[in-house]
């Protein structure tokens, strides 16, 4: 954490000059600052201007580039000196630490300092839980500090499980200062409210809840998700619902403080302009593609999956078989043939990365065609996750879940996209289908490229299973594309769906992006990041490395 100090010390003289309204100044040199609730509303302006924007994560069995993630095919090594997985969460806890210490000196009413304090507490809740779900045990940070040789700087690691619990406390204070979304004033769109914290509270609750189960940490796991079920029950009482249009909801049709879906987002403003907040927009020119293991996730009309549907096209004799009479989201995820995408009409392994099913999910060819990337502002959290995460957690601390619990979950999700096939206890029971692995189904199909699959593969303890496997892209048909297939067939499988003699999947000609011989998953090892050689070499002994890193 020195290496962060003096990267911090470095950011306050830079912004010595700034104006505040701008880039505000939450540093070590501002003895003339924290004076009104307008030094401290600006300081906390740097909070969101420090959130991550868009990015495409490449690190499960969802989505794939041309090269290799190194954390999904398990070659990453262990990295020598800090990198933005470490410093980047610990930089903004500092800049949260840094507030909640300096701006009690702000002569402003106590009731209006912990306004703006919650928002703080927030966002070091959310930087403490990143960092819990890439370390585990991390040094617990609680204040701010200026010199270099303060104890802090050689913490130890504190317990997952004491990480946690001071998110807890830092989030049901933010819960209870924050204004509520319908009192939030529109000029402070963007900003956490009541609802926001909430939300993180249902998702560490769920997420440190099913960890702990299915890791065998020995922790009480019912008592998180039992954390994660009473803040859905109290957030599903704050006036949000589901954005009645799926696609549009990832357009700038569903920006703003009327799409009651929104329940935490990072604001870009129209066309990138105008916001306090900014980072990287979405690019959108088609750098990732969709496995087929998620297209095999979506049901089919009639509500069954893949292995067990009469609707299943077999064989497949053009690239969209695999996309018809299925849950409608299926096709709002993926682009069809000949469908109008970035470049005119899509045409499969053209103009596109990994060879799997492009994605269309968010996709606007307006502000592609004027400027190149997508500037909608970036769902954190939405409803739809409230929703799902409480039918999950609900099944995992009870061992079951009602119809009418599925019916206000599951398939209100299913309803909004016309999806009109229930879950229900019967449905599972008349066709051998697992409750569980439904409602993870429902969730995984429902977050493409949002950022939750890999967490979920990590607490659900399956990555050793779905990680070091084929990692298979979409279907090859010579009169679709405008590819060869000499180019192509050292990667198709084969008639009986074998590559080099090994059975790769049931259907031939599919592109497999890649080899499982190439991929590995060490479950003793890699459900942890590695801590960086520098950060234990400073601790002075204090931090120790994960186990087999």
């Amino acid at each position: 954490m020195r290496k962060i100090y003096f990267l911090l010390i470095a950011w306050a003289l830079c912004l010595s000059g700034c104006d505040l309204d701008k880039l505000p100044e939450t540093n070590f040199t501002d003895a003339a600052f924290w004076k009104t609730e307008t030094d401290v509303r600006a300081a906390c302006n740097r909070l969101y201007d420090e959130l991550q924007g868009f990015s495409h994560d490449t690190r499960g069995d969802e989505l794939v580039r041309t090269a290799a993630d190194n954390v999904s095919a398990g070659s990453r090594t262990v990295p020598s000196t800090s990198d933005d997985n470490w410093n980047k969460p610990y930089t903004r806890i500092f800049t949260a630490n840094n507030i909640l210490d300096k701006a009690p000196r702000a002569a402003i009413e106590e009731s209006v300092l912990n306004r703006w304090m919650a928002e703080a507490y927030f966002f070091r809740a959310y930087h403490n839980f990143m960092l819990v779900k890439l370390y585990g045990d991390i040094p617990l940070v609680l204040k701010s500090f200026d010199d270099p040789n303060d104890p802090i700087m050689y913490s130890g690691r504190t317990s997952r499980e004491q990480v946690i619990q001071q998110c807890y406390k830092d989030l049901e204070f933010a819960a209870e200062w924050l204004p509520t979304r319908a009192k939030l004033p529109e000029k402070d769109w963007g900003r956490v409210t009541h609802s926001s914290a909430l939300g993180m509270i249902v998702r560490i609750g769920l997420y440190e809840g099913t960890f702990v189960k299915y890791h065998n940490l020995g922790n009480d796991y019912k008592a998180h998700l039992k954390k994660s079920i009473d803040a859905a029950e109290l957030l599903m009482k704050e006036g949000h619902d589901l954005y009645p249009n799926f696609e549009k909801l990832f357009t700038f049709d569903g920006e703003g403080p009327k799409n009651l879906e929104n329940v935490f987002v990072k604001v870009y403003g129209p066309n990138g302009a105008g916001t306090t907040v900014h980072g990287n927009a979405r690019a959108m020119e088609n750098s990732v593609s969709i496995t087929r293991q998620m297209v095999d996730l979506f049901l089919y009309n009639d509500g069954l999956p893949r292995e067990k549907s009469p609707l299943k096209v077999t064989p497949e004799k053009s690239f969209d078989d695999a996309l018809t009479n299925r849950d409608p989201r299926l096709k709002m995820t993926v682009f069809s043939l000949g469908e109008d995408a970035f470049k005119g009409a899509y045409i499969p392994f053209s103009n596109q990365h990994g060879y799997g099913y492009s994605i269309k999910k968010g996709f606007m060819m307006d502000e592609w065609i004027t400027v190149g990337r997508e500037t909608v502002d970036k769902m954190l959290i939405r409803y739809a996750e409230i929703l799902i995460s409480y039918a999950e957690a609900l099944y995992e601390y009870n061992g079951s879940i009602t119809n009418d619990q599925l019916d206000k979950t599951v398939n209100k999700l299913r309803s909004r996209v016309g999806f009109n096939v229930k879950l229900t206890n019967d449905f599972t029971t008349a066709n051998g289908l697992n409750m569980l692995d439904e409602i993870r189904r429902e969730r995984t199909v429902e977050f493409i490229d949002e950022g939750f699959r890999y967490d979920d593969i990590m607490r659900w303890k399956i990555a050793e299973k779905v990680l070091p496997t084929y990692l298979i892209g979409a279907k090859f048909v010579d009169s679709e594309t405008s590819k060869l297939r000499k180019d192509l067939e050292a990667r198709l499988t084969d008639s009986t769906g074998k590559l080099k003699g090994k059975q790769v999947y049931d259907e031939a000609d599919m592109y497999v992006i890649e080899l499982a011989d190439d991929r590995r998953f060490d479950a003793d090892r890699d459900y942890l990041y590695p801590i960086p050689l520098n950060e234990v070499a400073l601790s002075k002994g204090n931090i120790t490395q994960n186990p087999n890193w």
